[in-house]
């Protein structure tokens, strides 16, 4: 997105060539965007800030929540209309919290009851700049403010109580546009703060390994006792690293080896040995640097003596399906005692019987976590639909072959 938005040429290498960057970049192409790839190396030519034409077609977004979001920060900031769909999981997914203020910045949606897809947005060429406070710790929605002020003249600011990750700020820098953030008086949160109409210059990006896709080995790992795996040029950036604080916290002996800085992100190989873990509290306030690993860390929580806490997950039910209520599902179909709240979720681990069937509701990160599961129960554990797995991570079944796991099909 970002070398859609710069003038001349952005080389991307180490990209994930997952569907929700595939469909993404057909989203792009589109707007205009000039996007081949050659092997590893992905070559985007960009049409500038607003330079955007309208596209043909409705957009299909597949199933990626993160694409359809900050997407429609750039939409709406291009004087014309455009139609935006996805799968029927990111059909279900909650879009109102990025309509509400981009509509304060003047763009105006059409959309199905309480803010669903398919989209049609009727963005403008004169949005106006506000200061808006996120009513729920959101990068996504975040992002997607701080895209359509790429395009409004004058300062558009975001307000967050809860610091999320901050890839968007750190690569818009790096493409030249002006960022400005401080720290909330007296509280956790940050104040964001991006300048219109900046003039974004293509750029060479590394992309570091997703440390969310990383978490499958090295739980993996962590689980099964003599296990020995180094995942290498993983993304450790703060914000995004709770899963592996929590994981130290829990006893997992992993270590960050050849800490470095590639594109302004922290980067690191995590070398994981297996051992015995134990359960730990996860504190509410962690919840924004690890929204996406609860799943792979109710696994490790169900091998850990004792019990496992894990706190402030509310968000988890408006993930690609209501994870919260699908994690707790997947854990009492293979024997796990367990208790969940409304947004909390307890375990008792130890052993797990496994031998259960679990429902994915099209969750890619349920798929493969509870393939995971599977890697240490006493049973095997079988799910019901391994298809959205290539969503984010084509590729896995073989991977995690290669570290002695045996999935195969059902």
């Amino acid at each position: 997105m970002f070398g859609a938005l710069a003038l001349g040429e952005t080389v991307v290498t180490g990209l994930l060539q997952g569907e929700d960057v595939l469909c993404t970049a057909a989203a792009l192409r589109a707007m205009g965007a000039g996007i081949v790839q050659e092997n590893d190396i992905w070559r985007v030519r960009g049409f500038g800030v607003g330079g955007g034409r309208e596209p043909d077609n409705v957009l299909d977004l597949g199933n990626s929540g993160t694409s359809a979001r900050l997407l429609s920060g750039i939409l709406a900031s291009h004087p014309f209309t455009s139609f935006m769909t996805g799968d029927g999981s990111l059909r279900r997914r909650p879009m109102q919290r990025v309509i509400e203020p981009l509509q304060r910045m003047g763009a105006r949606f059409e959309a199905r009851e309480g803010g669903r897809m398919p989209l049609a947005i009727m963005g403008t060429d004169e949005m106006v700049p506000i200061e808006y406070t996120l009513p729920v710790a959101s990068a996504q929605v975040k992002s997607c403010i701080l895209l359509a002020g790429l395009n409004t003249a004058g300062e558009t600011t975001v307000i967050e109580p809860e610091a999320t990750r901050d890839h968007t700020e750190r690569m818009l820098r790096h493409f030249g546009a002006e960022v400005r953030v401080s720290s909330v008086e007296g509280g956790r949160g940050k104040r964001i703060t991006v300048v219109g109409w900046p003039e974004l210059r293509g750029r060479d990006i590394v992309v570091p390994g997703d440390p969310s896709s990383a978490a499958f080995a090295v739980v993996a790992a962590c689980i099964r006792p003599g296990s020995d795996v180094l995942v290498e040029n993983v993304g450790v950036n703060p914000l995004r690293a709770g899963l592996y604080t929590t994981l130290k916290e829990m006893g997992a002996n992993i270590v960050f080896e050849n800490e470095r800085v590639v594109g302004g992100e922290p980067v690191a190989d995590l070398h994981v040995k297996g051992g015995g873990l134990k359960g730990v509290e996860v504190p509410p306030e962690r919840a924004p640097s690890m929204i996406d690993e609860y799943p792979i860390l109710a696994v490790a929580a169900s091998y850990a003596e004792g019990t496992t806490r894990m706190l402030g997950l509310a968000e988890l039910r408006a993930k690609e399906s209501d994870r919260l209520s699908s994690v707790a599902a997947g854990l009492a179909a293979n024997g796990v005692k367990h208790e969940m709240g409304a947004d909390n979720l307890v375990e008792h681990g130890g052993t797990v019987p496994g031998g259960g069937l679990v429902k994915t509701h099209l969750d890619h990160r349920i798929a493969m976590s509870f393939l995971v599961l599977g890697l240490g129960a006493k049973e095997p554990v079988a799910i019901d639909d391994g298809s959205p797995i290539d969503t984010s991570f084509p590729g896995f079944a073989k991977l995690m072959g290669g570290l002695g796991a045996k999935i195969e099909a059902a």
